[in-house]
């Protein structure tokens, strides 16, 4: 007989369960935002931290992450938001950026690495990538701005087809 599962891998599967609120084929786990659960007695405390610092999805995160604790009989919820270390787009799993692939968005190539103060510019970033339809590097970027502020929005060149980028960050 195996041994029962503890109150904090309960709570933790569940919190890694809940998906992301703007792209759904990810869970928060998979995305990197979910980055501790604790149990504190009958207290559950989730931490998550956002892809950018005034991501609009936060809300319904925090949301998500205590209604699905409460459904399941956590009835003591918290959910923290730390912004140290800041999120980068390397904490996406493979797991996460296969999904991203079979639901037509580019996932993300390795984050830029930079130290000191960073230059802002409005030129749009270059970026090697390929269309996730055909696999062709023949692309181009129709808008630096997607539907949401972490994507791109690019088309292939070669079967013509729209598609969305994930930002490195």
């Amino acid at each position: 007989m195996g041994s029962p599962v503890s109150v904090l891998d309960r709570a933790r599967g569940l919190a890694a369960s809940v998906t992301d609120p703007e792209m759904p084929m990810l869970t928060l786990e998979d995305l990197g935002v979910l980055r501790d659960v604790e149990v504190d007695g009958a207290r559950v405390v989730v931490t998550i931290t956002p892809t950018y610092s005034g991501c609009p999805a936060m809300a319904t995160m925090r949301d998500d992450l205590v209604h699905r604790l409460h459904d399941h009989g956590f009835d003591d919820v918290a959910v923290k938001v730390s912004l140290d270390p800041a999120w980068s787009s390397d904490w996406i799993t493979e797991r996460g950026r296969q999904a991203l692939a079979d639901h037509g968005l580019s996932a993300p190539g390795p984050a830029p690495s930079l130290e000191g103060p960073v230059a802002l510019t409005l030129i749009p970033r270059r970026r090697s990538l390929a269309c996730p339809r055909c696999g062709s590097s023949e692309v181009e970027l129709t808008s630096e701005f997607g539907p949401t502020a972490c994507k791109a929005l690019y088309r292939c060149t070669s079967c013509l087809e729209p598609f969305e980028h994930v930002k490195e960050i």
